[in-house]
């Protein structure tokens, strides 16, 4: 490992490393598209011919998931900063395998939706359940991208060039995890007070 790896994470003149501040502005690109969204879902409902339709209860299943990746994330990042490696490892793993389960969670929500006469698109599809697949699915999209960061990160603990003196990338995929959970609960709750 160089000695470049292992700067510190504050940069001069910004307060933050470049790699935090892009980071919080991909966060910030990423709520405004939901809000885009969302705003769209509430305007395109008010315009009429909206189907009404229960949500699946698989839904609320990969809720429950998604939190629980959230405190396993959290567990490893405190075990990072404790330079425990293999509960931070361990963590990563949980996150990990966590984040798959929800995603196929939502795949099999997709196919409640069918089974429920709830249609993305064709000759029976109405708006609100495309609404509902497009916020899903690009959360799930985000989600991979989550997965991706975390086992990256993974990938660096187990170099052991994750510990209290090289906090910077668990530090930013936590962020991101947290960020991600935090909009699908958002999202569910919309979903669950405006469909």
């Amino acid at each position: 490992m160089n000695t470049s790896e292992l700067l510190i994470e504050k940069e001069e003149g910004l307060g933050l490393h470049p790699k935090r501040l892009v980071l919080i502005l991909l966060i910030f690109s990423i709520i405004m598209m939901f809000a885009a969204f969302t705003s769209g879902y509430i305007v395109r409902r008010d315009e009429g011919n909206w189907r009404e339709f229960d949500l699946p209860v698989s839904l609320l299943f990969n809720t429950i998931v998604i939190a629980l990746s959230s405190a396993a994330i959290q567990w490893s990042f405190y075990s990072a900063k404790h330079n425990e490696v293999k509960r931070t490892q361990l963590g990563l793993l949980i996150t990990l395998g966590l984040g798959i389960v929800f995603l196929f969670g939502q795949v099999h929500s997709w196919g409640d939706l069918v089974d429920g006469r709830t249609f993305f698109g064709g000759a029976d599809a109405n708006p609100s359940g495309s609404f509902v697949y497009v916020l899903m699915g690009v959360h799930a999209f985000h989600l991979i991208t989550g997965l991706i960061f975390v086992a990256v990160v993974l990938k660096r603990s187990l170099g052991y060039q994750v510990h209290s003196r090289a906090m910077l990338s668990i530090g930013n995929a936590t962020i991101y995890w947290h960020f991600l959970g935090g909009l699908w609960l958002y999202l569910y709750l919309f979903l669950l007070l405006n469909h």
